[in-house]
């Protein structure tokens, strides 16, 4: 890092005597570090024949780079420093949309309190999960619980079941596979995008209950699917949380609760094992406290139903 800072400086400068005194260094130190960057990567960084110097390609891309990472290990030893005066921690957290749209505004307030600098991230649980593993997020709230990956701490937080939203003029209940059949040829159904976790999940559950239904239409939030069949386009599967986020369209549909389908999904709260784990505690204390109270109450506005449909985790009993 101390030769990436010489070089650095020298790309600023562009002349390896000024570089030299700004470092508080000789000209040939200055002059040896670069020569040994460019032996290490078998490239040349500084075109010679000019004055002041000018950077190739390669030194381009090393001085962008290299900036950055600089930055970094700026930031990376204030952080260690402020962790060791018992600062708050700079945290990045990921929040899967249904989340993000009915629990987000009171999971932030809290945060805020936990953390020096917060950022949150919507959408996806896929992409955030890419981010959790590549260290672009520190905490994630998911429906996927990256089972197969090693090294993750994860903890439910509520299940949820599957249920079906039609238009209001819809005459009889859908509660059985039979049922869903049927209603598939009467009225297309719209479905959450097959990229979406939410969307793989619910194709599993037609496959597994033995629904064959034509793909025709796919959307990809919650607030558009619920729309769709609010405006007579057609049926869907979704879920209480989704519904919620739907705001108001959630109030212009009519929902059947699907009988013994042993379907749904789960929310997690995930991180990489041994790193923010004094942080883990207190975000799921808090994440578990918003889904327990404010949560369920919302849900029983839109239909009584609803909060039997959601089954929170205790947090003496949660899944590690």
């Amino acid at each position: 890092m101390q030769t990436l800072q010489i070089f650095v400086t020298t790309a600023e400068e562009r002349n390896m005597s000024n570089a030299a005194r700004r470092l508080g260094l000789t000209q040939s130190a200055v002059s040896q570090s670069i020569r040994q960057l460019e032996d290490q990567f078998g490239v040349v960084l500084f075109n010679r024949e000019r004055r002041p110097l000018t950077l190739t390609a390669a030194g381009l891309a090393l001085r962008n780079r290299g900036m950055t990472l600089l930055e970094d290990l700026n930031r990376l030893k204030a952080h260690v420093i402020d962790a060791s005066k018992g600062i708050k921690p700079d945290v990045r957290v990921g929040l899967v949309d249904s989340f993000a749209g009915t629990c987000g505004p009171a999971f932030i307030k809290a945060m805020l309190n936990e953390s020096t600098t917060l950022s949150i991230r919507t959408g996806l649980s896929p992409y955030h999960s890419e981010a959790l593993v590549g260290r672009d997020l520190d905490l994630v709230v998911s429906t996927d619980p990256l089972a197969d990956l090693d090294g993750i701490e994860r903890r439910r937080l509520l299940s949820e079941q599957f249920v079906v939203i039609t238009p209001k003029q819809k005459a009889g209940a859908v509660r059985t596979p039979a049922d869903l059949r049927e209603l598939g040829e009467a009225l297309p159904i719209v479905r959450f995008n097959r990229q979406s976790h939410i969307g793989a999940q619910i194709e599993r559950y037609l496959r597994r209950i033995d629904v064959r239904i034509a793909r025709r239409l796919e959307v990809d939030t919650a607030d558009t699917l619920t729309s769709m069949v609010a405006g007579e386009i057609g049926w869907a599967i979704t879920t209480p949380m989704c519904l919620l986020q739907a705001g108001e369209y959630a109030k212009k549909v009519k929902l059947h609760v699907l009988s013994a389908s042993n379907s749904g999904r789960s929310l997690y709260l995930i991180a990489r094992r041994d790193e923010y784990s004094h942080l883990f505690d207190g975000v799921y204390s808090i994440a578990h406290s918003i889904v327990s109270t404010s949560l369920l109450q919302r849900l029983a506005q839109i239909h009584a139903d609803l909060p039997k449909l959601i089954d929170i985790e205790t947090e003496t009993e949660h899944e590690r």
